[in-house]
């Protein structure tokens, strides 16, 4: 029988599916299914600085330093009222869902500067988090450097890691001149393991309204690809956990990023399209999948098809690169 222990940023889990935050852990009959269906931690929906900014300041600050000159610019800013919950009542949420789980409540920071977190990152440990995830969502402004905005996320960490004991994991985008080095960056700045990558919803445009709406779809199991792709290459260089998210559909998605070399795998769009019930038909895959293919543990799995370990590294780069675009063979007629 596979063995499905793992450790994620420190932390003993029973196996490697986490919960990514989803609104199914808005509420805590959410969490407590998620547990259920075996979930071996979750994350928690984010508190986002603009709620701390509207708390700490008027709302009138932030949308006039923060918009441009044109009144329709204003819509792309959330409401108060639009958030789940304002910081005290997230605060209160993760003591309530950490009295009551028996698995690690992980909370979300979603940061875009490294000001004030300080203070909310401890409270969320005094609160009961046994882990911050930092979802770093930063779009740059002109005029700034990568170097510059690379730095921004480093001194993110570095000031919640002056504040908080408990482990640090960011959530990173994919949109780096150089994601090795700044997963080295940030893991030497105080960071405990990585999570790739960061899904950025980007909004859409009421043509007749003339406002920015958001959109949201649900991953595809395509979407595995790009941080397959990097985590097999941080595998072995980076000393901190990796987790894997997006893409995650089925349990051998689960077992493609651990055999790449991620800790855990994460996952929410397959939860909210299936409901959290099916987190228990991903981990029973996910152990089928194992059991029938030789492994006795997740450690055994783990980084055994990372760049490290395959005979051809240079399949996760260049070679693959080329073999893809010479693979593909059109349906119809050239002629």
């Amino acid at each position: 029988m596979l063995d499905l222990r793992t450790q994620y940023l420190g932390l003993e889990l029973k196996n490697p599916l986490v919960a990514s935050p989803s609104p199914i852990s808005q509420r805590f009959d959410g969490i407590h299914r998620l547990e259920d269906a075996g979930a071996s931690a979750i994350v928690l929906f984010s508190l986002f600085e603009e709620q701390i900014r509207f708390e700490n300041e008027s709302a009138a600050y932030f949308e006039f330093t923060s918009s441009n000159t044109f009144a329709e610019s204003l819509s792309f800013f959330p409401k108060m009222d639009e958030f789940e919950a304002g910081p005290e009542e997230y605060l209160e949420f993760i003591y309530r869902a950490s009295e009551t789980s028996e698995i690690p409540i992980i909370a979300s920071l979603n940061a875009t500067s490294p000001e004030g977190w300080a203070e909310y990152a401890l409270r969320m440990e005094q609160a009961g988090a046994k882990a911050i995830e930092l979802n770093a969502y930063y779009i740059p402004s002109f005029g700034q450097s990568s170097e510059d905005v690379e730095q921004r996320y480093v001194d993110m960490v570095r000031a919640v890691r002056r504040s908080v004991q408990i482990p640090i994991a960011v959530k990173l985008p994919p949109f780096f001149s150089s994601v090795g080095d700044i997963a080295y960056r940030l893991i030497e700045a105080g960071a405990n393991g990585l999570v790739l990558f960061n899904r950025l919803y980007q909004p859409d445009i009421d043509l007749e309204k003339q406002e920015v709406f958001p959109t949201i779809e649900l991953s595809r199991p395509s979407e595995i690809r790009l941080p397959l792709l990097w985590i097999a290459n941080l595998y072995g260089h980076v000393n901190g956990s990796l987790a894997g998210t997006t893409g995650v559909h089925r349990g051998t998605d689960a077992v493609k990023y651990i055999l790449a070399g991620a800790n855990v795998a994460m996952t929410a769009s397959a939860l909210l399209k299936n409901g959290p019930g099916y987190l228990a038909t991903l981990l029973s895959e996910f152990t089928e999948w194992g059991d029938a293919h030789g492994y006795h543990s997740v450690d055994q799995m783990r980084g055994s098809m990372s760049k490290k370990h395959v005979l051809d590294p240079s399949a996760f780069d260049r070679a693959n690169y080329v073999r893809v675009l010479q693979s593909y063979m059109p349906k119809f007629s050239a002629q």
